[in-house]
Order: structure tokens, then C-alpha cells, then sequence
């Protein structure tokens, strides 16, 4: 019998050199069938959990497991079992200009594009961009579907139609589905779970939205609300001004 968990995150740390620490002891939990929101700041680490999961960097400690294998980016054999189990919503789609629609992706009816099929993709707009991307990422029906910002740079009717997109889907087809966004609004109203992230790369809470948005942690309702003044400051962490400047104090 199948576990409920399809993705594990075990205490996680991770960064691209020494200088520098992008994800913090993270874990996580993704269950089968779920849509899962990955919230925050930009440079908290969202982007860089979804590669972990295609294993496209190691962690520098802890594990991902993904349906019960250690993603090991060693073996070249079982990435391309687990790549080939998921799907991949690119920010900004990352299509191929050069071809048409139909040319970037087959599955087109389901997300009502069938008629732009002839279509060039710089013929269309950034919510169809984003909606072709889409039905490429599920052209294979993957069981993980990974979206990187997909309410980014869309317009409100576009992102409610992306938003319902994702949850149709997802239900529809019995797949688990990953939402990396610092879009509140959009994820509450599709999401079963959320993860927040701060800077630093660190996991500050998890909840249900509704479980969120009764959250009295500072950190969590200034996020949540998008207040300007709260624990995550304006400035990057840096030395006083005189002190960069050279000027005596």
C-alpha cells in the first residue's frame, strides 16, 4: 500500500557556495493529491526546493525523498525515473518562440487553447503563454506538478483563470501539485496546505489557509498582509552607513 506522502523534505540545508546558506534545516511534507502553495519573499529559497525535488542539486544535509527513493543525483537511471514522474511550470513559461503553439505542446483542450493551436507564440498573450506552458507541464500526465510563480506578471483575469486551471487539474487527473508563489491572495483560494518561508531560508509556519490566516506570529501576518513594517526589514542586513562610508562615529 502506497504511503500518503509522495514528497519528503528531511531537514534540508542547502546553499550554491559557502558563503552563503539558501535553504536552513527545512522540512516538509507533500501529500498524494494535495495542492501545496511554497510561500514567500524572493530569495527565501522557493525556486531552489523545486530543483532539490528534480534533483538538480544535492542538499548539503539532510534528504529529499520522492514516493519513498532517496533523490540521489549520482544515479542518472533513477533521476530520469523521478523526471519523468513530474511536470514543470516555468516562471514565465520558457517556451520556444520560434514554434507555434501546437509545435510547444499537444495537450491544448484542456486548457482551451485547441483554436490558437497555428498561433506563433509571440502572437499570443502572457496569461495564453502561461496557459500553453501549462498544458505542456501536464503533456505526459505527470503525478508531480511543479509550478514556479505561475500568477507571475498576469493580469487579474488571468491569474483566477491560471489559479482555477490548477486546481481543476490537479483534481481531474489525481496528480500532487506544487504552487511556489509569494501570491497570497490566488494560493489561499485554490491551495489544500501552505508552507511559509522567510529570508534566510528558514520555514516559519504551515497550515491549512484558513489555520494561516488566524495566525497571530508577526512574521506570518505581515507576510500574509503584505505590511511594510514588521520583523522582515526593508534593508539587507549591512553595517551602519558611517561605517561603509568611513566616517568617524
Amino acid at each position: 500500500m502506497k504511503s500518503d506522502t509522495l514528497i519528503e523534505i528531511d531537514h534540508v540545508t542547502f546553499g550554491y557556495d559557502a558563503a552563503r546558506t539558501i535553504l536552513r534545516d527545512v522540512s516538509m511534507t507533500f501529500r498524494r493529491g494535495q495542492v501545496t502553495a511554497i510561500l514567500g519573499g524572493s530569495g527565501c529559497g522557493k525556486t531552489t526546493l523545486l530543483r532539490l525535488i528534480g534533483g538538480v542539486y544535492p542538499p548539503n544535509q539532510g534528504r529529499v525523498v520522492f514516493d519513498g527513493e532517496l533523490v540521489d543525483t549520482r544515479d542518472k537511471e533513477l533521476l530520469y525515473r523521478v523526471r519523468r514522474r513530474l511536470g514543470m511550470l516555468f516562471q514565465f513559461g520558457a517556451l520556444f518562440t520560434d514554434l507555434t503553439v501546437f509545435e510547444n505542446v499537444v495537450k491544448l483542450n484542456a486548457v482551451g487553447l485547441r483554436g490558437a493551436a497555428s498561433l506563433r507564440i509571440s502572437q499570443v498573450s502572457g496569461g495564453m503563454a502561461r496557459r500553453i506552458a501549462l498544458a505542456r507541464a501536464i503533456s505526459l500526465d505527470p503525478e508531480l506538478i511543479m509550478y514556479d510563480e505561475p500568477f507571475a506578471g498576469l493580469d487579474p483575469i488571468s491569474m483566477g483563470v491560471t489559479a482555477n486551471l490548477i486546481r481543476k487539474l490537479n483534481d481531474a487527473t489525481g496528480s500532487t501539485s506544487l504552487v511556489v508563489s509569494h501570491d497570497v491572495q490566488e494560493c489561499f483560494q485554490i491551495v489544500d496546505y501552505a508552507y511559509l518561508m522567510a529570508p534566510g531560508g528558514r520555514l516559519v509556519a504551515q497550515g491549512t489557509p484558513a489555520e494561516l490566516s488566524r495566525s497571530d506570529d508577526p512574521e506570518v501576518r505581515q507576510f500574509i498582509r503584505g505590511e511594510p513594517d514588521g520583523p522582515v526589514k526593508f534593508h539587507y542586513p549591512a553595517p551602519p552607513l558611517a561605517q561603509d562610508l568611513g566616517i568617524p562615529t
